[in-house]
Formats: structure tokens, sequence, C-alpha cells
């Protein structure tokens, strides 16, 4: 086995608290010989963590087949050390590979001790939403402005260290140790991805809010409302995106968010409808304490249906009763709207869920 150690610098790009206790997080990557652990080998595990204000990088390297034991033995006493681990789709490929080796050689190791963040798993959501053409950790870093020297992927290297074992070229075994390494320098540069995974539970505080008026196709005036936000954390790389609930702008630590308004006539249907008359004429629903002074051929018991008083004003979807009352377009109607006035928002106990609310698309 070969073992290689080696220091380098990263900006702090991320705060590692979000992940779990700095100095107790190990970062690490496998290089294998195929993709099933139960027929290929690891011959390559790196790991790197923070430590005395550094980065500190060690690679163990089988040199021979036999070597992995030795490789997956140093991996796992290092591991005790550590209370947390972050990988990239480790949890996919990595984590489940190892386990099938460990059991190969009659040893045993388990993860569950240790938290995980698998960066992949984080961000594949946000594959539309960033413009992503894949989800591999190279594609993260040329979207982040990271490039690396290493042009290989873990496929491409197979042969590479099948040739290596032939001829224990030196060049070679650069090669291998170089595609881990900038694997595992890259992990603590592409974490400012996670920015945007984070940006739903964000605290934002309200800039400013307007609404616009702009016609429709028919020439109809069209409501919205323009929110301005501001949150601690700053986006690596300004994104577009739009979902049903809202159109988004995300530029450093501001999010515009433009949300469509109902300018309309909508519903509030009473829950206790048996306590209620439905007035025919005026298409509402009034208590009966009061409808029993309406003329009986004008009313009628209402019914769930028809349980309701009616609004004209401008509305804002909303989730669940963020707002009371809640509105709807009809009874059977599941989103549900609130009246829009300027201090709807300016609540931060309001505003923080219905900003969720509008990211959680």
């Amino acid at each position: 086995m070969i073992t290689a150690q080696h220091t380098f610098t990263a900006p702090p790009a991320y705060p590692l608290e979000r992940l779990g206790r700095p100095d107790k997080l190990l970062f690490f990557d496998i290089e294998t010989t195929g993709f099933s652990g139960g027929i290929h080998q690891v011959y390559l595990i790196g790991c790197t963590y923070r430590c005395g204000g550094v980065w500190n990088l060690i690679q163990w390297f089988a040199d021979t087949p036999e070597a992995e034991k030795e490789v997956l033995t140093a991996f796992l006493r290092f591991t005790e050390d550590f209370s947390g681990l972050v990988h990239f789709n480790g949890d996919t490929f990595d984590i489940p590979f190892l386990l099938k080796r460990f059991h190969a050689w009659d040893l045993s190791w388990d993860p569950g001790n240790l938290s995980g963040t698998d960066i992949y798993k984080r961000i594949r959501p946000l594959k539309n939403l960033l413009g992503l053409d894949s989800l591999k950790q190279k594609a993260v870093e040329q979207f982040l402005g990271i490039f690396r020297q290493d042009p290989y992927s873990g496929g491409q290297l197979i042969d590479v260290y099948r040739l290596y074992l032939e001829t224990r070229k030196d060049s070679l075994l650069h090669v291998l140790m170089l595609h881990n390494r900038e694997d595992l320098e890259g992990m603590p540069l592409i974490l400012p991805i996670l920015y945007y995974a984070d940006l739903p539970g964000q605290d934002f505080t309200l800039v400013s809010q307007q609404v616009l008026e702009t016609p429709d196709i028919f020439g109809e005036p069209s409501f919205s409302l323009e929110l301005t936000l501001e949150n601690p954390d700053f986006l690596p790389v300004p994104v577009l995106w739009d979902t049903p609930r809202a159109s988004c702008e995300a530029v450093q630590n501001r999010l515009k968010l433009t949300v469509p308004l109902v300018n309309d006539t909508l519903k509030y249907f009473y829950p206790d409808y048996k306590d209620y008359y439905y007035l025919i004429y005026e298409d509402i629903a009034v208590h009966k304490s009061v409808g029993e002074y309406v003329e009986r051929k004008a009313r009628r018991k209402a019914t769930a249906q028809t349980c309701y008083t009616r609004k004209t004003a401008l509305f804002l979807p909303q989730p669940d009763t963020l707002w009371a009352p809640a509105f709807r377009k009809d009874y059977r109607s599941r989103q549900l709207y609130g009246e829009y006035t300027p201090d709807r928002l300016t609540d931060q106990k309001n505003l923080a869920p219905y900003i969720r609310y509008l990211l959680d698309m």
C-alpha cells in the first residue's frame, strides 16, 4: 500500500457548521476497478479534513490487488476520529461499494455511526434550476468557475490502474492519484452549491414590495406582486427560474420574487354550514340568527357548497391558512388565497413561511 499526504488551502466558501462540527467532518472519495462491489475492488481511498486552519489530504493506494485490505483497514481506523462524513454521491455508490468490500475481507464498518452529507443528493432537485447538463462533480465545478488539470473520469481510469499494475510506471500512478486528489480538493470548493439548496429555509428581510399592473393578451389589467428580499448568503452564480407560484431572480444575497395576484371575487366558506342560511338573491350565506328575518322564499338552508361569503379584491396564493380568512374560487378548489394588503408581509413570522412556500417548488 502507498500512502500519500499533503495540505492545501481553500477559501472559507461555505459554513461547515451547517454540515456538522467542522473539526470532525471527513470528506472522502473512492476509486474502483468497476461498478459492482461484489466483483470489483477499491484501489484508492482519499480523505480530506480541516485542521489547524488548513485542509489536510490523505490517500491510501492499493499497489497490488491484495493491498485492498490494507487500504480498507487504514480508512476504517481513520474514520474513528470523526463524527461526520461528506461525499459526492456516496449514499448511492461509495458507501454501498465499501460495505461490500469490507464484507469480502471479513471486516466490519458501520457508517450509520457517522452523520452523513451527500452533496449530490442535496443538489439533485436543482439540476434544471441551475441549468446543469449533468450532476457530475466536474459539471458542478465548471458551473462555479472551478477548473482542474485532470481530464479523466473514474471509469476511464480503470484501464490506467490495470496498466499500472503491469508496468509500475510512476507517471500512471500520478494520473490515478491526481484524479482522486482533485475530487477531494474540489469538494470544499463546491460547497457553495449548497447555498441554492439552503435558500428556502433562510431568513429573508423584506427590502421592498410593489404591485405591478400590466395588460394581458386581451388588453385586460393583470396584477402581480414584486418582492425584493435579502438574506445572509451570497449565491456564487446568479439564477433565474419560474415556478407555478412565482418567477424568481437570485443574485448574490438578493432575491426578487414576482407573484401573480388574483383580481377577482373569491369565496370564504364557513365551516359550520348547519348554522347558516343561503340567501338566494344575494348569493351569500348568513348566520341563522340574521337569516330568520329574511323571507322564507328568499332563503334556504345552507349546504357546505353554498355556505360562503364573497369578496372582491386582490388576492395572494397562500399555503393552508397563513392569512385568515382563506378564500377559494369554489368549494372544491384546493388553492387557498389571502387578501393582499401591504402589511401582510411586513411581519417576519408570516414572511418566512410564505417565502418557503414560494421557493419549495
